[in-house]
């Protein structure tokens, strides 16, 4: 491995050296910090770009940003794994995200062109990181048999050329030291409420929710990235918002591997089962993430109850805390929705609610629901709910942690 100089001109220099040698294969760039990209090249030409910050919203961000709401390409991970079902695993060499859209070409459900959108935009903002990374370490591995895959072959020196500047003009709004990649989220809420009519303020609230990149909130509102840094920078710099680091999402498939059994379960022996919560309440969402992380199981928040339906699909998880009272939409629908995803018809739905009523109970079966507790939540009784709906594989994830969790009957009373 050698170290290398990201600028443009050395950037340029790299590709137009593999371009003339007609390398077919991997270029693997490696930060000081352990953090990798591959780009994958047939004749020097690139074919498509994986790994850097986060590889699994910059796909799913692309894609729908290129064919949006398509009748063909549901944003639903199922659809994806049947896909990927009918490929070979030697056929993924190039990563899942790649041989997708190869599936999707060879059946005419995205044209050419949309798929070089994609992996256009995707190679656009891996340059970009690079530009802000400085130094890196490559590694070339030659692979002749890339060539056999090929459905687009992009000239890296044009996306090169456009990463540039980009990097310039975010240069020049002096916001180097932040990334693209980072989060709004309201610091000082008061602040902007004295700013902002109710309408303007609930806006922001709901962008500045703190798990939305300024790349996530480019596609939302359709406007360029930079467009979208000037909209918010004057906020951050005055105090009463910030740009925090946040985490990928979890990769939506899972990936076939040569001479083993497509399992069709959700969790397994290497994925401990997954958790989720729909709850407007930040505060109750942190407090059933440290009983259920503690538990050794994954956790995701939800607290916007309308992006649900959108979000969960790509997470499946294997049980979900669904709040009864929220804004906008109550959990009585959400449920009912859920219920009407091939996914979700059977996963476990626990209605969490401050108000104990017979009614309530009823109505919760009625939309589908597969338990009921009360606020305030007790540990106790969130581990029973999981060992109760998971059985067996909460049992081999949480069973032997729950002799060192030390809770005391504590529990959260709803605000």
């Amino acid at each position: 491995m050698s170290l290398i100089e990201l600028s443009a001109s050395q950037q340029t220099e790299l590709f137009d050296t593999l371009k003339q040698r007609q390398f077919s294969g991997q270029l693997r760039l490696t930060s000081e910090k352990g953090r990798q990209w591959t780009f994958y090249l047939s004749a020097g030409n690139v074919m498509y770009v994986t790994g850097g910050i986060h590889p699994v919203r910059r796909w799913q961000r692309n894609l729908m940003a290129v064919v949006p709401n398509s009748p063909t390409i549901p944003s639903q991970s199922s659809t994806w794994q049947n896909s990927l079902q009918k490929t070979s695993p030697q056929s993924l060499k190039v990563g899942w995200e790649y041989q997708l859209l190869c599936y999707w070409v060879a059946r005419q459900e995205i044209t050419l062109e949309q798929a070089t959108k994609i992996i256009w935009s995707s190679l656009v903002e891996v340059l970009f990181d690079l530009n802000q990374l400085g130094k890196a370490f490559y590694e070339l591995r030659e692979d002749e048999s890339l060539g056999a895959n090929v459905i687009v072959a992009i000239e890296a020196s044009g996306a090169i050329a456009f990463a540039e500047r980009m990097w310039q003009t975010w240069a020049s709004a002096n916001a180097t030291q932040y990334s693209p990649h980072m989060a709004l989220a309201i610091e000082h809420p008061d602040k902007l409420q004295k700013q902002f009519s109710g309408k303007q303020y609930q806006s922001l609230i709901e962008l500045g929710n703190g798990q939305s990149t300024l790349h996530d909130l480019a596609v939302r509102l359709k406007r360029e990235i930079f467009t979208v840094l000037r909209l918010f920078l004057p906020y951050v710099e005055a105090g009463s918002m910030k740009l925090v680091n946040v985490s990928d999402l979890p990769v939506p498939v899972s990936l076939p591997v040569a001479g083993e059994t497509r399992s069709t379960s959700r969790s397994s022996a290497s994925q401990p089962p997954l958790i989720a919560c729909i709850d407007d309440s930040p505060l109750i969402c942190y407090f059933l993430e440290t009983i259920i992380k503690q538990a050794n199981c994954r956790f995701v928040a939800i607290n916007d109850p309308l992006k649900a339906i959108e979000i969960l699909p790509t997470y499946k998880p294997d049980l979900i805390f669904l709040d009864l009272v929220m804004p906008k939409v109550d959990g009585y629908e959400v449920c009912t929705q859920l219920r009407r995803l091939p996914e979700f018809r059977r996963t476990p739905i626990v209605i969490l609610t401050g108000n104990d009523g017979l009614v309530d109970r009823v109505k919760s079966k009625f939309v589908g629901a597969s338990s009921f507790i009360n606020k305030p939540v007790k540990a106790e009784t969130v581990l029973s709910i999981m060992r109760k709906h998971l059985k067996a594989t909460f049992e081999q994830f949480a069973i032997a942690q729950e002799s060192k969790m030390s809770y005391g009957g504590r529990s959260l009373k709803q605000n």
